[in-house]
């Protein structure tokens, strides 16, 4: 008998939006991927002649200050935006499940010593401190990813701490260690896999704020720098000419309609993975 396809059981939940979100994540990373060979017209093309066209059939989201298509260079944008998002997010959570995990394992003083440096910087406004290191280091990509790094791996760190401290009580924990396990055993095999459920979903929330975060810095000038296209720098060149809506506009939707996205699938991950909501 031909084993029959099983959908997964994650998508079998009834959480509507979660559904939807996913789809238009899914979609906007497609997007990304394939931009350039799906663009109708080069998104770095000027055309004076063709300046501040409304959206038409020519030019769907019309056209900006340059004459060049808004259409085409949302969807190249896209690959910025989402890429920067989510190499923010997954450097952070490697820097947060080391740190807290070596804090919340050894405890004592070297706990201590290494939460009080993390919550130093959480006591700093996020966007502010972001701004002022990547004002600081100069406007890039780069800078504003290492920026956006800066301020978010010390939320992992806790997370990863505290579920450390509560895991490494647990019984097969006290007999690994009098087996013998290593403590880089311990952590690797016993710790870590109970504990990357909640720091996934964590990291699945927060990429919609770290598009958001990132469209912020180059909106104020200090990540992606012309002529590339990027959401956050598209806002502000639509800025500059507001009475032509469409150009800050529709950059602007697509923003929210990722960041919304993520955090429709970050809200049914957590509803998935919590055992009293789990019901299978």
């Amino acid at each position: 008998m031909k084993n029959k396809f099983r959908m997964p059981a994650i998508l079998k939940q009834k959480n509507f939006l979660f559904k939807v979100g996913l789809f238009i994540c899914l979609s906007w990373v497609f997007i990304a991927m394939f931009a350039p060979y799906i663009v109708p017209q080069n998104p770095i093309a000027q055309d004076m002649s063709a300046r501040f066209l409304p959206p038409s059939a020519g030019h769907w989201f019309g056209t900006d200050e340059l004459g060049r298509d808004v259409f085409s260079r949302v969807l190249v944008g896209s690959r910025i935006s989402i890429t920067a998002g989510v190499i923010t997010v997954c450097i952070t959570i490697v820097m947060g499940l080391l740190y807290g995990g070596i804090a919340g394992y050894i405890g004592g003083i070297v706990d201590d010593i290494m939460m009080r440096v993390a919550e130093l910087i959480s006591s700093f406004p996020p966007l502010i401190l972001a701004m002022v290191i990547a004002a600081a280091l100069g406007p890039s990509i780069f800078n504003s990813v290492f920026a956006m790094v800066i301020i978010w791996w010390p939320n992992y760190a806790r997370l990863m701490r505290s579920m450390v401290i509560t895991l490494k009580e647990n019984e097969y924990i006290v007999a690994a260690k009098t087996i013998g396990a290593s403590h880089i055993r311990i952590l690797y095999k016993e710790i870590l896999p109970n504990s990357i459920g909640p720091l996934l979903v964590m990291a699945t929330l927060d990429i919609g704020n770290a598009i958001l975060t990132f469209a912020g810095l180059s909106f104020l000038g200090l990540g992606t720098q012309p002529p590339t296209p990027e959401w956050g720098a598209m806002v502000a060149d639509g800025v500059n000419t507001i009475n032509y809506w469409w150009i800050s506009t529709f950059p602007g939707l697509a923003i929210f309609m990722i960041s919304i996205a993520a955090n429709f699938v970050g809200d049914g991950l957590r509803d998935y993975m919590d055992p009293k909501l789990l019901k299978r």
